[in-house]
């Protein structure tokens, strides 16, 4: 726990970034009656049974600091395709960052074996050179400012039924891009001195 609010307390570094991530498993869903428009004296009207069109999952990657965040929404959320969202977050989105300090949940997904699964030993290695992983505790999820983010998501996007994963993906952009234009950074205050207080139960007492 101490790691990661120590790690949030760091000075801003553009050449060693701090990214979080976090996952979304979402259920697609599709109405099974057309739904009534809005009108001047009732809103729009839904019926309450839906038809299941699968899962997808929702990747999201935040740097607090900057103000700004990826979403992009997968089919699966297997190792594979865990290590081809940090890729491109190494290779598109901080391509001249020396490293990359990626604060997520301590997930069986989430190792750097998945890389070697999912691409070639030599690309692999270099990706991993350039990855500093911190694992948030065990249920200590409420630690990863991703969280914030898929909060967020969740209210002002996915507060309705999508049906299909394209949908999805461009309703997340438009989420994403509106978000990041307006430059919501996160402000966190949590210290380890002030863990060391109010969760004074969690340490061995002596």
């Amino acid at each position: 726990m101490e790691d990661i609010l120590d790690l949030y307390h760091r000075p801003y570094n553009p050449d060693v970034p701090l990214i979080c991530m976090d996952e979304k498993p979402v259920q697609l869903l599709g109405d099974s009656r057309e739904s009534l428009p809005a009108t001047p004296q009732y809103p729009p009207r839904y019926d309450y049974e839906y038809t299941r069109n699968g899962t997808a999952s929702i990747f999201l990657f935040t740097e607090p600091l900057k103000g700004w965040r990826r979403v992009n929404p997968r089919k699966h959320r297997k190792k594979v395709d865990w290590a081809h969202e940090v890729s491109e977050l190494l290779v598109t989105d901080y391509p001249n960052a020396r490293k990359i300090i990626l604060i997520c949940d301590n997930l069986n997904t989430h190792t750097i074996g998945a890389f070697y699964e999912a691409f070639a030993p030599e690309e692999a290695s270099n990706l991993v050179k350039r990855l500093e992983i911190h694992n948030t505790p065990i249920h200590g999820s409420w630690l990863n400012i991703a969280e914030i983010e898929l909060s967020a998501l969740s209210r002002q996007c996915l507060d309705r039924r999508v049906d299909n994963l394209e949908l999805l993906i461009h309703e997340t952009k438009k989420w994403e891009t509106s978000r990041n234009n307006n430059q919501k950074p996160v402000d966190w205050q949590f210290t380890s001195e002030n863990a060391r207080i109010k969760l004074k139960r969690l340490y061995p007492q002596f």
